[in-house]
């Protein structure tokens, strides 16, 4: 079959091709991105060539990077941007600076100029970020918090690509044609775009948002959505930079809009569609030809290029105090060269910065580096102690329990069940509230079963769990885990999934109430809040404290806290300071008093007296007995 068949049949052959490879290579543990991978291959030019000009394909098929980097944004709120500055342009930056000065000394020690070495190499340093997101994604890391300190280093290699472009145009040779627009110039409108499209994300969406909701039109959301993400990477093309940071950007600006689930609903299977075409248009674009004919110093380079790249990232990890384990992992996750390294290595051949036929040889070097990426992951097998599977003996999953249609919904749908949550359950079945527990320690869900107590396996996390939970018929959801990102994931899906359900939850500390409250919580307590009030009530009580002073200072403590936290709501965690108690002296007592102060002796009746006496003068509605 040729480029000149039916577009139809050549759709699809691509379907079929993916649909076939893809389950294969997972069933046999290379993961999907080798098996699109290979799919790509087998259909590309070095293949069956059902496709002769794979930059056809890739070009559709980079929108699936767009929209993936759109998704990522949404679950990127800003104030998780900036509780991550450390991690982007720290471990970032070091990791970046680090790995292109290893693998540009090793160029130009393999004799290549200092120029074509450096292109070569940070073309390399730039990971991948379509294939690192997605084996984060099978892997299920992508929101803990090794997989948000490598999304942190992605996001400063791919505003990397912008500084690098312009080094490329500064190395370039003078006889290269210059199109006439100062550099500043260009600077300028990069920055301007990105303004701009921050601007109309954050203050001209969520309105447009609101007004297509009302049409109640599911289509037309989804139409929405799509000009969101195209539009915003159009600008952010115009403007000079990268279309996925500028999907990325517009996700950010959306991440603490009401409709962000919908959002991530609508865009999903376009994304996944696309980001696996992505994937099978890189494969097709292997020329085997030339792989040949430079075989061994292509493997070679490859090899060591990796190596050199691992080195450097396994080595910033540790300095950044990571353990052994999560460094091998970062190491072998980020090894691979990424997309912007083709962005890059056009724009250095286009102004004769390196030749055509080292252009080609870096690009496949790059393609190589991807598809040997799932391979090196799967080596860590043999590098780190595995992980001992549950032992899931005794133990239903909620989802395969709800399918053999078992009656699984409660009254009460608890998710964690660890030592609040079993405290939390007892005064529930003290009056017979029916209560449905969801665990992940099968260990847990062992021994609560062997109490009596209805608990499953699953992770409260995913919505398909919640319902097959019977969360959308139950009279409350307790969200008693004892991790924070896990907590408010939950909280936003019930919220957003089952709006009259209340949803009442366990905070880990004061920050993590407030967030639980701006997510839509009814009710939340932070887990330690009340066993130290009770705790300090009885040193006072040993103090010799009375039960009635007791109750009043409790009563007291309590406000203050409740004032703090509203003030913190509004501005943040620093406010409301002067409500907490310290050890410095104030004149103001600690309870009110509740009788007139007695002198003890003559001298003092008299200056109390003459005290009161000035009061009246001052205040002749002042009570006589006044104490100051």
């Amino acid at each position: 079959m040729v480029e000149h068949g039916s577009e139809l049949v050549k759709a699809v052959v691509v379907l079929a091709a993916g649909v076939i490879a893809v389950p294969l290579f997972k069933r046999l543990g290379l993961g999907s991105v080798l098996g699109y991978l290979a799919a790509g291959l087998a259909i590309g030019p070095s293949g069956f060539a059902v496709f002769a000009d794979p930059e056809a394909v890739l070009g559709l098929a980079e929108f699936g990077v767009v929209m993936f980097l759109f998704v990522i944004g949404l679950e990127m709120q800003p104030r998780r941007l900036w509780s991550l500055r450390r991690e982007i342009f720290g471990l970032g930056l070091l990791q970046v600076l680090l790995c292109g000065g290893l693998l540009t000394a090793a160029g130009v020690l393999a004799g290549f100029s200092p120029a074509v070495s450096f292109v070569a190499s940070m073309g390399f340093v730039l990971s991948s970020t379509a294939i690192v997101m997605q084996m984060l994604d099978e892997r299920g890391e992508t929101s803990t918090k090794r997989g948000q300190r490598i999304v942190s280093v992605l996001l400063l290699e791919d505003l990397a690509i912008v500084p690098l472009l312009a080094v490329v145009a500064a190395l370039a040779p003078t006889a290269a044609v210059d199109d006439g627009v100062s550099r500043w110039v260009k600077v300028g409108i990069a920055v301007a775009t990105l303004v701009a499209l921050v601007a109309v994300s954050r203050f001209l969406l969520n309105p447009l948002f609101r007004i297509l909701s009302k049409a109640r039109a599911r289509e037309v959301m989804g139409a929405a959505a799509l000009l969101v993400v195209l539009g915003a990477a159009l600008a952010m093309q115009w403007g000079g930079l990268s279309m996925a940071l500028g999907a990325f950007a517009a996700g950010v600006m959306l991440s603490e809009s009401t409709f962000r689930h919908q959002l991530e609903a609508d865009v999903e299977p376009f994304r996944g569609l696309l980001l696996g075409l992505f994937f099978m248009g890189v494969g097709m674009s292997l020329d085997l030809a030339l792989m040949r004919a430079d075989w061994l110093v292509l493997l070679g380079g490859v090899v060591a290029a990796m190596a050199i790249k691992s080195a450097g990232v396994y080595a910033i990890a540790r300095l950044m105090r990571a353990r052994h384990p999560e460094a091998l992992e970062r190491a072998a996750l980020m090894t691979q060269g990424g997309e912007f390294a083709f962005v890059l290595y056009g724009a250095a051949a286009g102004t004769g910065l390196i030749e055509d036929h080292v252009n080609a040889l870096l690009t496949a070097a790059v393609i190589l580096s991807m598809a040997l990426t799932p391979l090196v992951v799967l080596s860590l097998r043999w590098l780190l102690p595995a992980r001992p599977p549950q032992d899931m003996d005794g133990v239903k999953s909620i989802i395969d329990a709800a399918r053999a249609g078992e009656e699984t919904a409660g009254n009460v749908v608890v998710i964690g069940f660890g030592r609040f949550g079993q405290i939390a359950c007892q005064t529930l079945l003290a009056r017979g509230v029916d209560v449905t527990i969801i665990e992940q320690d099968t260990d847990m869900i062992r021994t609560a079963s062997r109490f009596g107590f209805h608990a499953y396996y699953g992770d409260g996390t995913r919505m398909d769990v919640l319902r097959a939970a019977g969360t959308v018929h139950a009279q409350a959801l307790l969200v008693c885990v004892n991790d924070k990102e896990a907590a408010n994931r939950i909280v936003e899906q019930a919220r957003k999934s089952f709006p009259l359900v209340p949803v009442l939850a366990r905070a880990y500390d004061r920050q993590h109430a407030i967030e639980l409250i701006r997510a839509g919580v009814h009710w939340q307590m932070r887990e330690t809040f009340e066993s130290a009030m009770a705790f300090g009530s009885e040193a006072l009580r040993q103090l010799g404290v009375s039960e009635d002073d007791i109750a009043e200072v409790a009563e007291d403590v309590r406000r203050r806290d409740a004032e703090r936290l509203q003030l913190q709501m509004a501005g943040g965690i620093s406010q409301g300071l002067d409500l907490v108690r310290g050890n410095r002296w104030t004149a103001t007592p600690l309870t009110k008093p509740r009788r007139a102060g007695n002198a003890l002796n003559d001298a003092a009746a008299a200056a109390l007296e003459s005290r009161q006496a000035a009061v009246g003068k001052t205040d002749p509605q002042a009570p006589t007995d006044a104490v100051p």
